[in-house]
């Protein structure tokens, strides 16, 4: 191998790994509490494209004898920060952040309808997160503050497949701290220990065999549910991150509930009734 056939030995550390997620809510002090369901803003297809480029000016562009691109006249001007992503989710909370000013009402039989508005509104602006798991077992995360959608809705239909939607947010600069650039960037270690998810189990004439109340992430969890004496169980329902996944885990036929990899806080619901 030549003296220049190498690869650093962070390299594998420093791998992203997968699309990662759009999300309203992250706490990079706390970064490895697994994002719930109502946290995720969008379901992309494609992967996410932030961007965060530097505008420039040239003073020196009109000055005789001053060659382009001199450093020493170069003015940074401003920066712009978006967040692109296609989604494939076509719902009215989704519609109202493609549109950016829009406001959404519902009709008397259930009917959400969502209309643009003529102004934007300082409560239209948010902040959102994109965060990609690293090869590590760490993440890499970036917050676009201030975001607005500033592509509008692109809708796109398929034949015999799924509609999709593109969208672009962007960042701005508040007024109150007009320095702050709307993009930030956050490179997240691995855990240097097991990380923990909770467990929630609410019973009502049953018991469970599982008495914890939290679980490592990425480990197995097991528990036989039984009805109390004279009860039989009827509605059962496991969550996992927020997600039902009871069709996957339970067992009715015998009451257990095996889930491989844990991903996710847990929360069991079992209900008895007399038979």
């Amino acid at each position: 191998m030549g003296r220049f056939t190498r690869i650093s030995e962070d390299a594998f550390d420093a791998l992203q790994t997968n699309a990662g997620v759009l999300l309203t809510e992250f706490d990079p002090a706390n970064p490895y509490v697994i994002p719930s369901s109502d946290s995720i803003l969008a379901t992309t297809t494609g992967g996410v494209n932030p961007v965060c480029s530097a505008e420039y000016s040239d003073f020196g562009e009109d000055v005789d004898n001053v060659p382009n691109n001199m450093l020493e006249f170069k003015q940074l001007t401003g920066w712009t920060c978006t967040m692109g992503f296609t989604t494939i989710k076509f719902n009215a909370e989704n519609t109202v952040w493609a549109l950016g000013a829009a406001d959404k009402t519902l009709l008397a039989n259930g009917v959400a309808v969502v209309k643009p508005r003529s102004n934007v509104k300082l409560s239209d602006y948010k902040t959102i997160w994109w965060v990609g798991d690293k090869a590590n077992g760490g993440a890499y995360a970036i917050k676009l503050m201030n975001a607005l959608s500033t592509g509008g809705m692109s809708v796109q239909s398929t034949k015999n497949g799924k509609g999709t939607n593109a969208v672009t947010l962007t960042g701005h600069v508040s007024i109150e701290a007009q320095d702050v650039v709307p993009m930030e960037f956050y490179d997240i270690p691995a855990p240097d220990e097991e990380v923990t998810v909770k467990v929630t189990q609410n019973l009502t004439n049953v018991t469970s065999t599982l008495t914890d109340t939290s679980a490592v992430f990425g480990n197995a969890l097991s528990a036989t549910l039984t009805a109390g004496s004279g009860y039989r169980i009827g509605d059962v329902v496991v969550t996992m991150g927020g997600v039902d996944v009871t069709a996957e885990v339970y067992a009715t036929a015998s009451g257990k509930i095996t889930i491989a990899a844990v991903t996710g806080d847990i929360v069991i619901t079992a209900t008895a009734t007399e038979e």
